[in-house]
């Protein structure tokens, strides 16, 4: 996996992050999905979700399966979100 994600969805404070893996098989992907909060002047990351963050966990992660299977991937993700 590349230290780099190939692609970023991102909703308010929730992030999804796409990384590409090559394999003898073929292109593999594998997800990460973060609420992003602020600890006095850092920014942090937590995999935890409280019960409002729920639709936006949902909406990044659909974002996601759609680039996966070549939904916006010629364009390098044009969905990508802020």
């Amino acid at each position: 996996m590349s230290n780099e994600p190939a692609q970023v969805f991102r909703l308010g404070l929730i992030k999804c992050q796409v990384y590409l893996r090559k394999t003898k098989s073929g292109d593999r992907f594998n997800v990460t999905v973060n609420r992003l909060y602020k600890n006095g002047d850092q920014w942090q990351q937590s995999g935890y979700f409280g019960r409002d963050d729920l639709p936006l966990v949902i909406k990044v992660l659909d974002m996601a399966h759609t680039w996966m299977f070549g939904g916006d991937r010629e364009n390098n993700g044009g969905t990508q979100q802020s």
